[in-house]
């Protein structure tokens, strides 16, 4: 079947026609006639008419091999995580700031394409190196045919490697590394972004490994995993105010929290030419040693306060009677968050006295429905009450055989009902003060996703620099994670990030043989992954086309 032109007169018409075999002799048969060259061009009948034919034709292609005899040669394999974030490891600098160090180095494999697979398994599932190499099966990227487990393992202990003695000014707990050198030149490759960076964020979590590694790294300290037998490493993340990840950090796992913030702020202003710096930190992060060394080095800081467990607080600021000043923060789709605010001064120390109506009204009601159903249950004599945590916060011992409601406890939780007390050394309004402290909650948010990535166990390796070189993967997954985010956020899309992964991941290419010739399938794009290509701007192969030798990626 084709078509074909036939002039008559001064017009050209077009036909669609067919080949047939009519009493042994083969003819043309007109199927039917589409009019007017002109007017069916105007129209578009033949593009739709050829797009028609394509779709049909790969379908008979499909179905042919389906029903050919014995079973065609198939190869399936993922492309949407390796598309997107191959893309995004471009534009973050990531590949070339890799060029770069690796120039003068002569490996005999490409530590840059070892590298990237780990952190795209990072993105993906997370965990060991070994896990990673089996991971790589199901998916096509470009130039890591040739790596084996023992690249990835040396491409981790390169990140990790420490630096000569003349380029350890600055260091903190532990030796610079090349992957210190890494991040510095990210920071001045992505300069631009961070042209406004004042205010930093630092989170901390705890990592447990396997194995004889971790000589310096290794210690026992206080696990959030459970594992005290095993020895762990403590990693932090520092983050500017939009939630881009600027660093990490890697400490002996016996590091408390309140010993770190100084160095590190410290060794930010060296590393990255860091001027004015206003350190945002939660309960428990900072010290009242630290908070006198942060003012002898004239930093600012606003710092979170244990407001039930500072007599100061309790017993003066929040008896402070002078008003707060409201704020009314609009949301789309949602309640608009109110807010109130207020500064307290005393003996020189500046505190911001905050509040959160929504909050404050929500733990009300919270408390009113468990102490309504306190009194129940006192009613009727259960003394099992005192094993519940909810209740017995609320209860008081006239005497040793009877409980009771104790109201002066009530009242005197009603007093934090969405409440929060700043210190700050800052000029800042009382209301951007609290507004730059609530970045921080915006911020853990992403230090979510950083100690989802984080979750690399198990870690197998044998060396300080390998286990180094492992765990900065997650950093650079980190990176793109943040990247992806901002382009999506760009074009007004947020979606969950397990459910993008997860449509990503079922975009694949399937190469089949036919004809003694191979042709690559791709299956349809679905959910959420065609809307983060467009943000990303990463074109998507065709449906079907020629198998193609490709080389290898740089």
């Amino acid at each position: 079947m084709f078509v074909r032109e036939k002039r008559i007169g001064p017009y050209t018409y077009v036909y669609l026609v067919e080949t047939a075999r009519d009493q042994g002799k083969v003819r043309q048969r007109i199927i039917a006639n589409l009019g007017r060259k002109e007017d069916v061009a105007a129209r578009g009948e033949l593009d739709r008419l050829a797009r028609s034919a394509a779709r049909q034709a790969q379908h008979s292609m499909v179905v042919s091999l389906a029903d050919a005899d014995g079973v065609p040669q198939l190869n399936c394999r993922r492309i949407g995580p390796p598309l997107l974030f191959e893309r995004l490891w471009r534009d973050t600098g990531c590949a070339a700031v890799l060029h770069e160090l690796l120039a003068a180095r002569g490996f005999g494999f490409s530590v840059k394409r070892a590298v990237f697979l780990t952190v795209l398994h990072r993105l993906m599932v997370s965990g060991s190196d070994r896990a990673c190499e089996q991971w790589r099966e199901d998916y096509r990227i470009a130039g890591i045919d040739d790596l084996q487990l023992h690249h990835l393992y040396r491409a981790m202990a390169w990140l990790g490697e420490e630096l000569p003695a003349a380029e350890q000014t600055g260091r903190t707990l532990t030796p610079r590394c090349v992957k210190d050198l890494v991040e510095e030149r990210l920071f001045a490759h992505r300069r631009a972004l961070f042209a406004d960076l004042a205010v930093l964020f630092m989170d901390t979590t705890s990592l447990y490994f396997e194995g004889e590694g971790g000589a310096t790294l290794g210690e026992c300290g206080h696990s959030k995993d459970y594992r005290p037998q095993l020895h762990q490493m403590i990693v932090a993340v520092i983050i500017d105010q939009h939630g881009r990840p600027v660093c990490s950090e890697m400490w002996p796992g016996n590091t408390a929290d309140v010993t770190t913030l100084l160095p590190v702020v410290e060794r930010l202003r060296i590393r990255f030419g860091i001027g004015r710096v206003c350190v945002v930190a939660d309960r428990g992060m900072v010290s009242a040693a630290t908070r006198t060394a942060l003012e002898q080095r004239g930093l600012e800081y606003i710092l979170g306060v244990r407001e039930r467990s500072s007599k100061e607080v309790r017993e003066i600021v929040l008896a402070d009677p002078s008003p707060s000043v409201p704020l009314v923060v609009p949301h789309t789709g949602r309640p608009d968050t109110e807010l109130q605010a207020k500064e307290v001064r005393h003996q020189g120390r500046r505190y911001i006295v905050c509040r959160n109506l929504a909050e404050a009204e929500a733990a009300a009601r919270t408390r009113e429905d468990v102490v309504a159903s306190l009194r129940a249950r006192l009613r009727q004599g259960d003394k099992s009450l005192v094993g519940n945590s909810a209740y017995r916060r609320y209860l008081k011992t006239p005497d040793p055989q009877h409980f009771a409601i104790d109201e002066a406890r009530i009242a005197e939780e009603a007093r934090y009902d969405g409440l929060y007390v700043l210190r700050t050394n800052t000029r800042l309004h009382p209301l951007t003060a609290m507004l730059r402290y609530r970045d921080l909650l915006v911020v853990e948010q992403l230090f979510r996703i950083e100690k989802a990535l984080l979750e690399t166990r198990s870690i197998y390796h044998q060396s300080d620099e390998a286990i180094r070189g492992h765990v900065f993967c997650s950093f650079l997954a980190l990176v793109l994670a943040k990247e992806l985010e901002d382009r999506l956020a760009a074009v007004g899309l947020k979606p969950e990030r397990r459910e993008l992964l997860a449509d990503l991941d079922r975009l694949q290419e399937i190469e089949v043989e036919q004809a003694g010739k191979r042709f690559i399938l791709r299956s349809p794009v679905t959910g959420m992954a065609g809307k983060a290509f467009q943000a990303v701007g990463v074109a998507l192969p065709p449906n079907i086309r020629e198998a193609k030798v490709v080389s290898a990626a740089a």
